[in-house]
């Protein structure tokens, strides 16, 4: 089995559906390791696990320092804990996505959907290249700075994505 293909049964059972192989997450949204290894469909050791938490691009992962416990850093469907704290976020983030989406985004502004928060990029680059994935690119530039001076709580979640619970039209510019 390839560590890419642990990575998204890992993404799927940690953010999403846990119940799917029997797991449990307490509230904070972490699960034995052991657990994940005697549950899974599929044969999957320890040292995939590590592997596939140390070499993710977004650090998707999170594993406790004795390696006995991991999580998904942000993206559930689920509700959990993630124990962040409010923090000022820079004057600008951003959010890519597909062109289809974009009307929607202008009617509504950016909301969560399925998952706990609103995911932002620090820099383009980054939004460019979670947009891209969902079709023909396109790119809202969040005035977060604005937003969190009216009340709106931001955080950053370990692996340097920001969330928020929504983000109204008035945030937003079209790039």
């Amino acid at each position: 089995m390839s560590i890419g293909e642990i990575s998204k049964f890992l993404s799927f059972v940690l953010r999403h559906k846990p119940d799917s192989i029997g797991l449990v997450l307490d509230s904070e949204g972490w699960a034995e390791v052991s657990d994940i290894i005697e549950k899974a469909d599929m044969p999957i050791t320890q040292a995939q696990i590590e592997a596939a938490v140390a070499t993710s691009d977004k650090q998707r992962f999170a594993l406790t320092d004795d390696k006995r416990r991991i999580r998904a850093n942000q993206g559930h469907s689920i509700e959990v804990d993630l124990g962040l704290e409010s923090v000022k976020p820079p004057a600008r983030l951003f959010h890519g996505t597909a062109t289809r989406f974009v009307v929607p985004i202008l009617a509504a502004g950016l909301l969560k959907q399925a998952r706990q928060h609103v995911h932002l990029s620090v820099d383009l680059e980054t939004a460019s290249k979670v947009g891209a994935r969902h079709g023909k690119l396109a790119i809202f530039e969040v005035r977060a700075l604005e937003m969190h001076e009216e009340g709106h709580r931001f955080y950053l979640s370990k692996n340097g994505v920001w969330l928020v619970e929504h983000v109204p039209v008035g945030f937003l510019d079209l790039r």
